[in-house]
């Protein structure tokens, strides 16, 4: 099965394509993991859509936040995989294509996330590097990473 690789401002976005963006993080971060938490957060708005497709299902997803959003430096949110679809290393691709868009939209500069710390060797072998203490994000546990 091929990819199709989609990246879109919040404007560029269409109705169909916001739907199941929400759908999918609302399905995961909230109902599987049992997050509740703000999704709907007002930063959508300024950030550009990273996402691939198989036949209109998403597989995967990331929010590329501008500098200054979240974190001084751009930031790479919301990432998700959609559990049809897991097991496959789609997730490894997905993130080597956000970072590949953060540097051509903002340079050469660093990159933050906040990281589920489950995942620190996963963001790790991107070269991210854990910057903050373990905290509580709703919940979850996390730490902050930059990719220097």
């Amino acid at each position: 099965m091929e990819l199709f690789w989609k990246h879109k401002t919040f404007s560029e976005l269409t109705t169909a394509e916001l739907y199941r963006i929400l759908k999918l993080r609302v399905d995961v971060f909230v109902n599987e993991q049992q997050c509740f938490y703000p999704e709907l957060d007002d930063k959508d708005y300024h950030c550009s859509h990273l996402w691939a497709e198989i036949n209109d299902e998403i597989v995967v997803y990331s929010r590329l936040v501008p500098p200054g959003l979240s974190y001084p430096e751009p930031s790479i949110g919301r990432i998700v995989t959609n559990p049809t679809f897991r097991g496959n290393n789609y997730g490894k691709l997905l993130i080597s294509k956000s970072i590949t868009y953060s540097y051509e939209k903002h340079g050469t500069t660093a990159i933050q996330i906040g990281a589920q710390t489950y995942l620190k060797k996963f963001y790790g072998s991107f070269g991210f590097e854990q910057v903050s203490e373990e905290y509580l994000d709703y919940g979850i546990p996390h730490i902050d990473m930059i990719k220097p």
